[in-house]
């Protein structure tokens, strides 16, 4: 159904704003729920608050802080169509963003004039999980064994879902043989546990030489924060930056890019509310990276 109302809509998402040039600056939305709790983490500020200060630091960029309080969400059109990149933190309020402003995010990233970068928990944020439906669609065809491909029908009636998975369970998204159709399973954008006991992780730069990773160290480590356990119920990316492992033997894909439609979304997984991530230089060198490559 989603996927229906994304298409009529494409042609009502109108005055879209076009990439800024190379001598203008590249125009950064910080989006952040904000919760109470990031007071904990962030001396008494919130989480996008901090990553705005600090991304405003820089005369390249040029940002904006919203929240799920500011008017329309801080996702009406005219935000929208003056904006190149979203930072989106999310975590126990993503059924609060509307449909609308979802359907408005997801538009603008098919067609190439918004690049979304989830963290943390935002991977069941609503504009990143119908991003990767969006992807899982496209993927769907090339899932099915080559034998079967030639002539095959694909269901793609299946319906958004934000669910759970355990250890062992069957990775989305997948197709299944249902008759002489094949029904696609969607992601459910999820894994198998987490820890939110603040840990130190060890992350990897796999792609030294992506403009992402410029700059970062090939090991370095992020002093306190939430685990996470693969795998990671989304479509393959197109490439993974950076992986994370923790000293109880966990591991997780820490950067993870895809490209969807005409856009790009990059998820970077460090993070959790109390824990001051990204008050960090190695996080925030990854987003100013990544704002100022997804941004042109």
């Amino acid at each position: 159904m989603f996927h229906k109302i994304l298409t009529m809509l494409g042609a009502s998402v109108v005055s879209l704003a076009a990439a800024p040039a190379e001598n203008q600056p590249i125009r950064v939305l910080v989006w952040d729920e904000q919760q109470p709790q990031q007071h904990e983490g962030y001396a008494g500020k919130f989480l996008g608050d901090t990553i705005a200060a600090h991304l405003s630091k820089f005369p390249d960029l040029k940002v904006t802080s919203v929240n799920l309080a500011s008017p329309e969400q801080g996702l009406d059109d005219a935000t929208l169509d003056a904006t190149d990149v979203i930072i989106w933190w999310g975590h126990i309020k993503h059924n609060e963003v509307t449909v609308p402003h979802t359907q408005a995010v997801v538009q603008r990233v098919l067609a190439g004039k918004l690049s979304l970068i989830p963290l943390h928990s935002a991977h069941f944020s609503r504009p990143f999980m119908r991003l990767m439906d969006e992807r899982a669609r496209l993927d769907a065809p090339g899932m099915i064994p080559e034998k079967e491909r030639a002539g095959a029908k694909v269901d793609f009636a299946t319906e958004f879902r934000r669910g759970t998975a355990k250890a062992g369970d069957p990775i989305s998204p997948a197709v299944v043989k249902d008759g002489d159709t094949w029904r696609l399973v969607l992601p459910a954008c999820v894994f198998p546990s987490w820890r939110a006991d603040g840990a130190p992780s060890h992350v990897t730069t796999l792609l030294p030489e992506h403009p992402i990773a410029k700059g970062l160290p090939a090991k370095w480590d992020v002093a306190h924060t939430e685990m996470y356990s693969s795998p990671f119920h989304t479509p393959k990316p197109d490439a993974i930056i950076f992986h994370e492992k923790w000293d109880l033997g966990e591991e997780f894909p820490a950067g993870c890019l895809w490209n969807i439609g005409k856009g790009k979304v990059f998820y970077f997984r460090p993070g959790h509310e109390t824990f001051g991530v990204y008050l960090q230089a190695e996080p925030l060198l990854v987003l100013t990276n990544a704002v100022r490559w997804m941004g042109r």
